[in-house]
């Protein structure tokens, strides 16, 4: 039963980061001025040398830890705050606005990008013309990190909302009611009780979008041609992007991306290692 997920788990992934890892030993070198043939040399960690010494390189380390300081926090607050107002007994039309508040999920990242584009461009854009008209008169694509930050909430909220009040649904209903006669109110109940039996949740979705904020680049790439701000190198995956694509640099690319999968694994064993500490820490404070 195993046998195809395995099969198809190393076919699309094993085997790309084995190959990754086998481009990031070699590069290029051209004879003569250039015009001569070129010849694969193998150099060894000269390729990861040469990306960690470069400055764009880093600094897309730095814009993406910018990136997730402010997403992680106002996505996982605002997503779990409307699977707890779904969840109350006040709510009425859950379904509805299950699916209102999943669909921008389901619109494909480019298109949802475009669609931004539009709203953020001035000249174009009917949010920006209202704005100057009612006297603020601002450029949202001057500072970019907030308009990916946005257009990153508004496709992705929804989608962790749903596994929050999946979560939430799962919590048996004689919890919630001792709570309730021990004279808990609605908010205490959210705060003391909800919260931290969803905790596993919480860890999932955290690790998940640590995880995804690492490879930021459908929204930038697609707001680079209407912002100053974004340059090719904005982010690790744009940086490998441009050195294979438009540089053609394939051995700088696989080395920026092996760093950029390191990068990962370490992040996601230092956000499981918290929660699961802080998870047995609580349980043995409450035992």
């Amino acid at each position: 039963m195993l046998a195809p997920f395995l099969l198809l788990f190393t076919a699309c992934t094993l085997v790309p980061i084995g190959y990754a890892g086998y481009l990031s030993l070699f590069t290029e070198h051209r004879s003569g001025l250039g015009f001569g043939g070129s010849e694969t040399v193998f150099t060894g960690l000269g390729n990861y040398t040469r990306a960690l010494g470069d400055a764009a390189f880093r600094a897309g380390f730095v814009t993406t830890a910018e990136y997730c300081l402010l997403y992680i926090p106002l996505m996982v607050g605002l997503s779990l705050l409307l699977a707890l107002l779904l969840d109350s007994a006040l709510a009425r039309a859950r379904r509805f606005f299950q699916l209102a508040l999943f669909l921008p999920h389901a619109v494909p990242a480019i298109i949802a990008a475009l669609i931004w584009m539009y709203l953020y461009t001035p000249g174009i854009s009917p949010v920006v013309d209202a704005l100057d008209s009612a006297g603020w008169s601002a450029d949202p694509m001057a500072h970019p990190l907030p308009a990916v930050v946005n257009i990153a909430l508004w496709e992705w909220t929804g989608y962790n909302m749903v596994i929050f009040y999946a979560a939430l649904q799962a919590i048996p209903r004689e919890v919630l009611e001792a709570a309730v006669v021990d004279g808990a109110g609605a908010l205490r109940t959210a705060v003391a009780v909800k919260i931290p039996l969803i905790r596993p949740s919480l860890a999932m979705v955290g690790l998940f979008t640590v995880i995804g904020s690492l490879q930021l680049f459908t929204e930038p790439v697609i707001l680079h041609g209407v912002s100053p701000g974004v340059v090719s190198t904005w982010t690790p995956n744009m940086y490998a992007y441009s050195a294979a694509f438009e540089r053609g640099d394939y051995g700088l690319a696989a080395a920026s991306s092996v760093l950029l999968a390191l990068a990962a694994a370490a992040l996601s064993y230092l956000v499981t290692r918290l929660t699961r500490g802080r998870g047995g820490r609580r349980s043995e404070d409450t035992a």
